[in-house]
């Protein structure tokens, strides 16, 4: 299992949508979360940025990104989160992962 910590600006006019959103996820949307083998997932708001946390529990991370991206739902779904946000990287790229500094069990 490895664990990810990633960040993402969000639109803070588009915070609330946002919110809303992720109250309600669009059917399947949770489903192929787990189907590409992400677990115990969560994102978390601290006034602009988005913080998410998920532990990858498969063998092949950039073959399951790439079945969740061709996914229909998921494309659906990050037609309507993707507007709330603002990346902090490089163009193409949404949330970016940080580096694991401290871990404790």
């Amino acid at each position: 299992m490895k664990r990810y910590g990633q960040i993402i600006k969000v639109i803070p006019e588009k915070l609330e949508e946002y919110k809303r959103l992720h109250a309600n996820p669009l059917k399947g949307v949770n489903e192929m979360i787990k189907e590409c083998n992400i677990r115990n997932y969560s994102i978390y708001n601290f006034g602009e940025y988005l913080f998410a946390y998920f532990e990858y529990i498969g063998t092949d991370y950039e073959a399951d990104m790439a079945k969740m991206a061709a996914d229909e739902n998921t494309r659906k779904w990050w037609a309507l989160t993707d507007p709330c946000q603002i990346s902090l990287g490089y163009a193409g790229c949404k949330w970016i992962d940080m580096q694991e500094l401290y871990h404790l069990d």
